[in-house]
Formats: C-alpha cells, sequence, structure tokens
C-alpha cells in the first residue's frame, strides 16, 4: 500500500491541544508535515496543551510549533498563519477544528452564549481561512477542512447556537469552493463524532469507548493530501463509520407556465410530489432548476 506522505507541507491545526484535533496534527507530523499546534488552553496554564503535543511531535522527529492565538478575531487568526509563514514559510494545509460548547434551549440562551459559539465555530473560520487562502493563491495549492456537526445538518436539543453556527460553516464552504476552485485548492468539510473533553457527559461509557477521536483522523488525513482531487464535499464519521452527506433536491412539481399566478391551492394539491425525495440528487446536480425555472432534462 502506498503511502500518503506530506514532505515539505505545512499544516496548521485549530484546537489541536487535545482530542480530535491533537490526532489530526499527530498523523499529518507522522507523515512528514511540519504542523503548527493551535490551542488556546484552558486553566492557568493555557500554553501546557498545545505545548505539549509539539513535544509529542518533537520526540519522534517531526517539526512543531505551538500557537495560544483565539481563531475569533482575525488578529488572532493572522497570527497563526504568521506562526507558520515565521517558522516554515508556507500554508499548505488548514483544519478548522477548534470549537466549544456552550448548550442551552434556545428559550433559555443568553446572547452572550449565542455570540460565544458563533463566534469561535463562524467567524473563526472566517478569521483563519481568508488569510490563509491568500497564501494558497499564491502557490496555487492548498487543502482545507473545516469542521460541521450533525447538530446542524439534524438538529441536536440544546444546540441551536452550535448548530446555527456549523451550517453556517458549510455555507462558507460551498461558496469557497467555486471562489478558489482555479487555484488548486480543494475545501472540504466534516462532521465528526467523538468522545472528548468538550463532549464530556454527553456519552454513555460504553458509548465513548467506541467513538474514540482518533478513528476521525484517516479521511481527514486524506482530505488533505496531494492525492485528493474532490472539493465541496461534507463526510459524515463516527467510530470506523465514514459516508458522504449532502444537500439534495427532490424531483418537485412543476406548475404553471412562468407567465401565470400560481395558487396555494395548487400547492396544497401537488403537495405530496412537492416534499416528495424519491430519486432525489445531491444539490450540485440541480442549480439549473434554480436558474431557469425548470427541472434538468431527464428528472
Amino acid at each position: 500500500m502506498k503511502s500518503i506522505t506530506f514532505r515539505n507541507r505545512v499544516a496548521i491545526v485549530t484546537g489541536a491541544g487535545e482530542g480530535i484535533g491533537r490526532q489530526y496534527a499527530l498523523d499529518l507530523a507522522k507523515r512528514g508535515a511540519k504542523v503548527v499546534v493551535n490551542d488556546i488552553g484552558l486553566g492557568e496554564d493555557q500554553s501546557r496543551t498545545a505545548n505539549r503535543v509539539v513535544d509529542e511531535i518533537k520526540k519522534v522527529g517531526g517539526k512543531a510549533v505551538a500557537s495560544f492565538e483565539s481563531v475569533a478575531t482575525m488578529k488572532g487568526g493572522k497570527n497563526i498563519i504568521a506562526a507558520a509563514m515565521d517558522n516554515f514559510g508556507r500554508v499548505d494545509i488548514l483544519i478548522n477544528n477548534a470549537g466549544i460548547l456552550r448548550d442551552r434551549t434556545f428559550m433559555k440562551m443568553t446572547e452572550e452564549q449565542w455570540d460565544e459559539v458563533i463566534a469561535v465555530h463562524l467567524k473563526g473560520a472566517f478569521c483563519m481561512t481568508q488569510p490563509a487562502v491568500k497564501i494558497m493563491k499564491e502557490n496555487r495549492y492548498g487543502r482545507i477542512v473545516f469542521t460541521a456537526s450533525s447538530s446542524g445538518m439534524y438538529g441536536n436539543f440544546g444546540q441551536s447556537n452550535y448548530g446555527a453556527a456549523k451550517m453556517g460553516v458549510i455555507g462558507i464552504m460551498n461558496t469557497l469552493k467555486l471562489e478558489t476552485a482555479r487555484y488548486n485548492i480543494k475545501i472540504n468539510t466534516v462532521a465528526p463524532n467523538a468522545s472528548t473533553g468538550m463532549t464530556q457527559g454527553v456519552f454513555t461509557d460504553e458509548v465513548a469507548k467506541r467513538i474514540k477521536p482518533e478513528f476521525n483522523t484517516p479521511i481527514v488525513t486524506y482530505l488533505c493530501s496531494e492525492e485528493n482531487q474532490e472539493s465541496g464535499m461534507i463526510f459524515t464519521m463516527s467510530a470506523g463509520w465514514f459516508a458522504r452527506s449532502a444537500m439534495v433536491s427532490g424531483k418537485g412539481s412543476c406548475i404553471g407556465d412562468t407567465k401565470r399566478l400560481i395558487k396555494a391551492e395548487e400547492i396544497r394539491d401537488q403537495f405530496d410530489q412537492i416534499k416528495s425525495l424519491d430519486n432525489a440528487l445531491p444539490y450540485e446536480h440541480c442549480g439549473q432548476i434554480y436558474s431557469l425555472g425548470r427541472p434538468l432534462t431527464g428528472r
């Protein structure tokens, strides 16, 4: 089996001090990448988690530096990118993994709880990715992985802030993949599932044993590789199961002649067909439905 390697590649992994991010950073470093390990840490010694991962990498002969900046500001994002440029001279890979939880039901959620989660997950994705893409465009090469969540795609009780941020990340990917396609920048999103410090108490002990953070690593490593040529896709994974998820459109129903007004009663009478997902197609195959007002030939 030919190995996937990252020799001469520089990777940035946010939220890499522990959990899933740590596993990403370790695997990339093991395969030859120089890694910026970003994590603001917790408690009195905020640098401890990132430095510990850097030490792990260096002990096995890898190269890494720590960054303690927050992704939630443009200044922080630029400083993280600068850490890669100052130490390694380039940026090839960005994994937007940093995250926090502030769970509360929608009607009890405070503005602060909403803003904190949006700042780290959604604004953080912007603050990290924009300065990284500027460098990748110059090099005409890049691999970016965003982190979404099933909480956004399907919903999860008490996580409206987290779910909204994670769906927003998918929105960034969908646009950015178009704007960067000609520069050989491949951008994808993963929705991992793992027992980590952030999800402590969420899963039972029996479930936690099966959803180890390292089980999410292989597909992210592949998406970051030069071999990967896919862009704009969402991948869900848990306990060794990997699958593509997608926005889809059903066949729908065409009403009227694009000239006369359409009545609500006509929607009612054809609603079963309108809501049906039989023979649904991923959204990228359905764009002409919305631009032309009629389905694609053969739909």
